[in-house]
């Protein structure tokens, strides 16, 4: 009706029609509007999912690191507790190192300490490498001095107490003595 041809006679009709399309315009912009609202809505929900995501996922990592560092932490001190057994041990063996080699005494401690030495390798406990070596540190603990020509400067001459590492982390420091 409002596209026919409008005659002068016709002004109501005229405006009924504008008024009509004036509705379906304000009709679609409201739509429009509903919408870019959805949509601006569905983009904040997408956002705050990935920041959770992301923040999940940093949770998850920094809980195994966690968890890996106190086990391995735990491991460290047990095997710290053990080892005046594994001093006592090598002292002990170094003792019956003056009887026979078919000793029942002297079999029993070497195989005792090969055991000992078996377990800290499968714990991946280390020896601290210390006599010939050169002074370090980061790994070893001078107690004594000695000047001695013949010797390179800071090379270790003598060990108290072995030092042990586990990976890369020094459970227990070797005691020695440098020469300067």
């Amino acid at each position: 009706m409002c596209e026919e041809e409008k005659t002068i006679d016709s002004v109501e009709e005229t405006d009924a029609c504008a008024s009509e399309e004036t509705m379906e315009d304000e009709a679609m912009t409201d739509d429009a509007k509903a919408d870019d609202a959805k949509a601006d809505e569905l983009t904040r929900y997408k956002d705050k999912l990935l920041r959770l995501t992301a923040e999940f996922d940093n949770f998850r990592k920094r809980t195994a690191k966690e968890k890996e560092t106190l086990f391995s932490d735990g491991r460290a001190d047990a095997v710290i507790a053990f080892l005046p057994l594994v001093d006592n041990l090598q002292r002990f063996s170094e003792a019956v190192v003056e009887e026979p080699e078919d000793s029942p005494m002297r079999q029993g401690v070497d195989k005792i300490t090969k055991q000992l030495q078996d377990i800290l390798k499968g714990l991946t406990v280390t020896e601290i490498p210390a006599v010939g070596e050169k002074f370090d540190p980061a790994v070893h603990n001078a107690v004594m001095h000695i000047e001695d020509e013949t010797i390179d400067d800071e090379t270790i001459v003598e060990e108290f107490q072995k030092g042990y590492k586990f990976g890369d982390k020094v459970l227990r420091f070797s005691m020695v003595k440098v020469a300067n």
